[in-house]
């Protein structure tokens, strides 16, 4: 399975999304920017889009929620063992409370993969981020790591999204 997203401004995109009524699309803002996501075996339909493929997931994508991005710059040597990792998380988050969705994307192009979580609302994410559970999900790579696994290509960095949805 595929992913695109592409970002642009929500009048873009909403006119993106009345072209191809087909695609199914999913819609996420943050303060200065609208970003569409669509999920499939199809060519993407977006012309500066960025592909990845599913490695993993759990859960299905809703139309609303809070969506945070986790981008993690991986070299090409260490790709195995980080999507490993993932393969064989403990599966804490999918437990938590508002939980919605997981997904690891790896790129098609570039070394940066997404861990993509949706979940019913910022609290609920916050409230991942400060639990024990994401505590030990994270010992050996987390945010609080001085030293990064060796796989790791660069500084992540995190974007995080409301679902917005445009009227018909």
């Amino acid at each position: 399975m595929k992913v695109s997203m592409t970002s642009g401004t929500s009048n873009y995109l909403e006119k993106l999304a009345q072209e191809h009524p087909e695609a199914h699309l999913l819609f996420m803002q943050d303060q200065d920017k609208t970003l569409a996501y669509h999920e499939g075996s199809e060519a993407s339909i977006f012309e500066e889009g960025r592909d990845y493929e599913i490695v993993d997931s759990s859960g299905e994508l809703q139309a609303t929620g809070y969506v945070v991005m986790n981008n993690i710059p991986v070299s090409q040597e260490g790709r195995p063992v980080f999507e490993d990792r993932f393969k064989h998380r403990a599966g804490n988050v999918e437990n938590r409370e508002g939980f919605q969705a997981i997904k690891i994307l790896r790129p098609l192009k570039g070394n940066t993969y997404v861990v993509l979580t949706q979940w019913r609302n910022k609290q609920d994410f916050e409230d991942w981020k400060n639990s024990q559970s994401f505590k030990e999900a994270h010992k050996n790579s987390g945010p609080e790591q001085k030293q990064k696994p060796s796989f790791i290509d660069g500084p992540a960095y995190i974007t995080q999204y409301n679902m917005v949805q445009f009227e018909d």
